[in-house]
């Protein structure tokens, strides 16, 4: 059976995420792993892992941004998902969905620290996707990119940032 975006959006109760799209948390794990036990880049304690869904439709995009953990992405449904990251100056694409054939797979990692967007492979609809983080997501660890910052650090991508980017 083919789901609409609308259909996704409704039934797992997604809403709108501030990098674009929609979303929804499906776990945080209780157990904590405190601040001492963590690397000093982490201000605080954190969950030991957190997951969510998360849907974009053809024409939004999740702007350019980076956290503090390993993100692992997961493909449930829809259309192949493009996942730039940025690792070590080099730009890595990513290919998130269910066709071999096209050298999509069903999941990628995103190393922390990364500068990454994503959006739906130009032709298609939308892409629902999860994506779980370890040691868990805090919003202290987010950082939504500056176009010009970024920019200005990678000349060279500076096109696909200008896209991937609010301001």
């Amino acid at each position: 059976m083919n789901y609409s975006a609308r259909f996704w959006i409704d039934h797992l109760r997604l809403s709108h995420h501030v990098e674009g799209g929609s979303f929804r948390e499906v776990y945080r794990s209780p157990l904590i792993i405190e601040s001492a036990a963590l690397p000093a880049i982490f201000k605080g304690q954190r969950n030991f892992c957190t997951s969510i869904y998360f849907l974009l439709e053809h024409d939004q995009f999740s702007a350019f941004h980076k956290i503090q953990s390993d993100e692992t992405w997961h493909f449930y449904t829809g259309d192949c998902l493009l996942i730039y990251e940025i690792n070590e100056g080099e730009l890595v694409t990513h290919r998130l969905g269910k066709d071999p054939a096209k050298e999509e797979s069903f999941q990628c990692v995103i190393k922390a620290g990364n500068w990454f967007a994503s959006m739906v492979e130009e032709g298609g609809t939308y892409a629902l996707v999860g994506c779980t983080v370890s040691p868990g997501f805090d919003f202290a660890d987010f950082e939504l990119a500056d176009r010009t910052a970024l920019s200005n650090q990678y000349p060279q991508y500076a096109s696909l940032i200008n896209q991937l980017t609010r301001s």
